[in-house]
């Protein structure tokens, strides 16, 4: 019954994948004026869907190395490391998160680097940790 649920919902996982990546490709096709097939965007999706598949997986290898069953942002930071470019910004995206969670007041977690590290910390409305 739960191999049934779960194939159910990985096929309703890739129909969504193939409708976004259909409606993208259709936005990028009509602004170049080209034609994409029914083929490359199924091709596209295959290759969208092994992708993430890898993802997962090392990220979830991430966390259980670290003696975890939540994958945190540390474990996103590890997997990019070896892209500068995606690296930089989910960097900025942090970066630009932590400015709010101190500025936007109340309880919130804000990730900050340690040595080397990741570090949790609570702030509360005066923006010192707790």
């Amino acid at each position: 019954m739960v191999k049934q649920i779960d194939e159910a919902l990985q096929e309703r996982l890739r129909a969504a994948l193939w409708f976004s990546i259909g409606k993208i490709v259709d936005e990028e096709t009509l602004k170049l004026g080209v034609n994409a097939t029914p083929q490359f965007i199924g091709a596209l999706t295959e290759m969208v869907w092994v992708q993430i598949e890898n993802v997962a997986m090392d990220l979830e290898c991430f966390a259980k190395h670290a003696k975890r069953q939540t994958i945190r942002t540390e474990d996103v930071m590890l997997l990019s490391r070896r892209n500068e470019g995606l690296e930089s910004v989910l960097r900025a995206f942090l970066d630009r998160r932590r400015d709010e969670n101190r500025d936007g007041g109340g309880e919130r977690d804000v990730v900050e680097e340690g040595q080397g590290a990741k570090k949790k910390q609570r702030r509360g409305a005066n923006g010192k940790g707790q």
